[in-house]
């Protein structure tokens, strides 16, 4: 009897608090005090050409944090949907995810830090109930022409002393002594500079152009209390990411604004912009280090029948929660998969989740399960995707299949690679870049074949860093065309290259785009944006096109233009690169095109490129094409050389 009446003051003491419930006390808290409630702004931002994605409430905001007046007034909260594409690397530990909600409350000229750093310690000891004890704060130390934020310190000692935390123990270390010495007992500020504590769009001040806001900020971390893990330092501090320490909130007081000359001048208004994220607060209020225990993705394992005690598999299966959950939400708002812009971004998502779902999920009912689970859970909070779950359904499950011929390719190779009982390092990243296949996905299974992978992680590595050296070898070089030499025969691939890319473009249709290409004295290499496996009459299609432009003999001509008259002209060039004001451009096509009479409405083709070239393609000779295959999610690998020398 007495152990079941302190088992009912167990649960009730320790409560689990749901997502919707900290959703809803931060919004009413935020209400009571004069801020009105903003819906959550779509995750595809309005009017803001610098990012693809929505991925902070302050984000569709920064016209009133410049001083334009927002039409519900100078108090604002919400809960906005966010997505973070940098993270998804990150995802699969117990924190990091692409897609958040993030809590949000503002001040366009009104309060200052005197009421925000109050408020927010009241909200999170008072409603979430948080223990004092276990908050930690930073705050900025200073740097170059900006001054260290003391008065952010001194309201931070005031209300832990007021929890009856001895000020005496209260210090601002920076970031240096705080990794190197450790943490003192008794100590809850630490002053860091603005790696950590300054805020900006743009990241660094350094980094800020001109007219960008920023400002210093001070964040709240909770203390799980969970030993000190020395790979990440010997010391521990709120900034290790050792797994102690997680942030739940961040207060920017955003007063500076960039100058033309690297300097800073104060806005026209004091901004305060707060953003918190719900899950880890949610996590917080559980006293539970993994967000994936929050109820949003409890209901997502329960789908999936996740073994709590299968560390691996539970590394794999968030990265599949995580990113079904970004899909859901990003196709509710009418982001579809495609090969590039935003839509590359969800076909990426769905097709890693798939890529981890594989070895253990061949029955694809979990598919459904898992986004029914999302939709559930969000139902009467976002209605659009609830409105949206039949397209949502349809279109996850349709990347899923079209993912699956790839990947078999990849398993196919795989398993020729290990006929001989062993891989390596540049097998592993063959796969990688050939095949999307991850890393882990390839260690996972070669250990399930039984092949031992001694020191194979800093082998990847290795050749991974290669690959990285390679390719910006190659973007320094972007005028000469990815070619090993200037001889005779590699020049004549060159021009074969320029043919065969307006080629694929006319037979598979006009969105394929190059992606990479290198050229030697033997043979050409083509990667290109397009979905699917080219058909054995496509390349027919293709290699007879090439061939008959080289029979036709016709002029190749450089001609030198100002970048936006390239532009305008639908001049080619590779995805990502970076061109300087002024381009050497060449046509394939008419014998007197230049920039003052341009013909090039008759050319065959038109590129961003320096050369070298052949004068007519006549010179090329007799063209074919050797191979083609898939290097990655969405990107096709062509390889052709000349039939004779």
């Amino acid at each position: 009897m007495v152990t079941r009446c302190n088992s009912a003051r167990f649960i009730l003491l320790f409560r689990y608090m749901e997502s919707a419930e900290v959703r809803k006390k931060f919004l009413e808290f935020f209400k009571e005090r004069g801020h009105t409630i903003l819906p959550s702004a779509s995750l595809v931002p309005e009017n803001d050409s610098t990012t693809l994605f929505t991925g902070s409430g302050m984000q569709p905001l920064v016209p009133y944090l410049l001083g334009q007046p927002h039409p519900a007034g100078k108090r604002l909260a919400n809960s906005q949907k966010s997505f973070r594409a940098e993270d998804i690397d990150e995802v699969g530990d117990n924190r990091h995810t692409t897609f958040f909600e993030m809590l949000g409350n503002w001040s366009f000229g009104d309060y200052w830090k005197q009421e925000q750093l109050p408020w927010l310690f009241e909200f999170l000891t008072k409603e979430i109930k948080l223990k004092p004890e276990n908050l930690y704060v930073t705050v900025f130390s200073g740097g170059k022409d900006l001054a260290a934020d003391n008065e952010s310190i001194e309201i931070w000692k005031k209300l832990f002393a007021t929890k009856k935390i001895p000020t005496e123990y209260i210090e601002v270390n920076t970031e240096h002594e705080a990794s190197e010495k450790g943490m003192q007992p008794g100590q809850r500020i630490f002053g860091y500079g603005v790696e950590k504590n300054w805020w900006s769009r743009a990241g660094l001040p350094s980094k800020m152009p001109a007219g960008e806001p920023g400002g210093p900020d001070s964040e709240v971390f909770y203390d799980f209390g969970t030993p000190h893990d020395t790979k990440f330092g010997k010391k521990c501090h709120p900034n290790c990411d050792c797994g102690r320490f997680l942030e739940i909130g961040n207060s920017v007081f955003m007063e500076y604004k960039k100058k033309a000359d690297g300097t800073f001048e104060k806005l026209k208004q004091r901004n305060v912009d707060f953003g918190g994220g719900l899950e880890r607060i949610t996590a917080a209020s559980n006293n539970d280090p993994d967000i994936f225990h929050v109820d949003v993705f409890k209901k997502m394992s329960e789908a999936l029948a996740v073994d709590p005690n299968d560390e691996e598999a539970l590394r794999k299966d968030r990265i599949i929660f995580d990113h079904i959950r970004a899909a859901v939400f990003l196709i509710a708002d009418g982001v579809l998969p495609s090969n590039k812009g935003r839509g590359y971004v969800v076909r990426k998502t769905l097709r890693r989740a798939a890529l981890f779902s594989r070895a253990a999920k061949t029955d694809r009912a979990w598919l459904k399960k898992v986004i029914q689970a999302v939709i559930s859970s969000y139902r009467g909070v976002y209605g659009d995707i609830e409105a949206a779950a039949d397209n949502i359904l349809k279109t996850i499950s349709g990347e899923f299949e079209k993912f699956s011929a790839t990947l078999d390719e990849g398993l196919k190779e795989f398993h020729k690679r290990i006929a001989s009982g062993k891989i390596t390092s540049k097998d592993a990243f063959d796969l990688y870049q050939s095949y999307g296949f991850p890393w882990e996905v390839t260690k996972e299974l070669a250990q399930a074949a039984g092949i031992l992978l001694i020191g194979m992680d800093a082998g990847f590595e290795t050749e991974f860093q290669k690959h990285q050296d390679i390719s910006r070898t190659a973007s320094a070089g972007t005028f000469k065309g990815g070619l090993a030499d200037h001889s005779e025969r590699t020049t004549r691939l060159h021009t074969a290259h320029h043919l065969l890319l307006r080629a694929l473009q006319i037979v598979l249709g006009p969105e394929v785009k190059q992606r990479g290409s290198n050229i030697t004295s033997e043979r050409l290499r083509l990667d290109f944006a397009y979905d699917g496996k080219m058909t054995d009459e496509q390349k027919k299609k293709v290699e007879k096109i090439v061939n008959d432009k080289i029979k036709e003999n016709m002029p190749v001509i450089r001609s030198e233009m100002s970048r936006e008259e390239a532009e305008k002209l639908n001049a080619e060039h590779e995805f990502g690169q970076k061109y300087p004001d002024r381009v050497s451009v060449y046509s394939i096509g008419p014998m007197s095109a230049t920039v003052q009479n341009p013909e090039f409405a008759e050319a065959f083709s038109i590129e961003f490129c320096g050369g070298p070239h052949v004068a007519r393609t006549g010179e090329i000779g007799p063209f074919k094409i050797v191979k083609e295959e898939a290097v990655s999610a969405g990107v096709r690998r062509i390889r052709g050389t000349l039939d004779q020398g």
